[in-house]
């Protein structure tokens, strides 16, 4: 029997977003092994089994494909923070939380935590961090806002407090995370630092 022209087309389409995906899966998976060195397109297009010219279609540069991981990733991890934060708790507590899931988060997965968040990138890539590090400030800003509400939190400048706390946590889990780190610290000897700098900095 003769496909149908829609059936084909939702066919087609529906190949085209496996070997999307298929794609990004190396591209991740080869980056947590080691970082963008690794994963250049011969190694991603031979681990996903897909030629170059198919990932050009779906990515017209190598940058692209990178902001495609990048936003994959952060989404899910945003998706994480929020989760951490969704229930019963006061602000403190769920600054705790933000903390303790990013930290263990990046923790697990070092190399590619490390390649995402502090290698040198292709501008486009860089410019999907700071997209990224916004919208993180901007939750942490709704959250302190919420707590100057409800009175948990004394005035302040939210914006610069948010900003502020995002940098500290960037900071104290750069050295963690490079390829030569110390492994001797602890991820929860690294939470109980950050939470209680992070209490001090907004004033709990």
């Amino acid at each position: 029997m003769p496909v149908e022209p829609r059936s084909a087309a939702m066919s087609a389409s529906a190949r085209g977003s496996a070997t999307r995906e298929r794609l990004l899966d190396a591209a991740v998976a080869l980056l947590e092994q080691g970082g963008y060195a690794a994963a250049s397109v011969a190694a991603i297009t031979a681990r996903s089994g897909v030629a170059a010219g198919a990932l050009y279609r779906h990515f017209p540069s190598k940058a692209e494909l990178f902001v495609e991981v990048f936003r994959a990733v952060a989404e899910r991890e945003l998706a994480s923070l929020h989760e951490a934060t969704a229930g019963p708790g006061t602000v403190v507590e769920k600054l705790d939380a933000i903390v303790r899931e990013f930290t263990h988060s990046s923790l697990d997965q070092p190399r590619l935590a490390w390649a995402l968040g502090y290698e040198p990138v292709d501008p486009l890539v860089d410019s999907e961090r700071l997209a990224y590090r916004q919208t993180y400030r901007r939750r942490l800003a709704d959250l302190l806002r919420a707590g100057i509400a409800n009175g948990e939190l004394p005035e302040q400048d939210i914006e610069l407090t948010a900003a502020s706390l995002i940098g500290a946590i960037s900071e104290a889990l750069a050295s963690p995370l490079s390829p030569v780190r110390d492994e001797s610290v602890s991820a929860e000897k690294i939470v109980s630092s950050l939470s209680s700098f992070c209490r001090r900095a907004i004033g709990a």
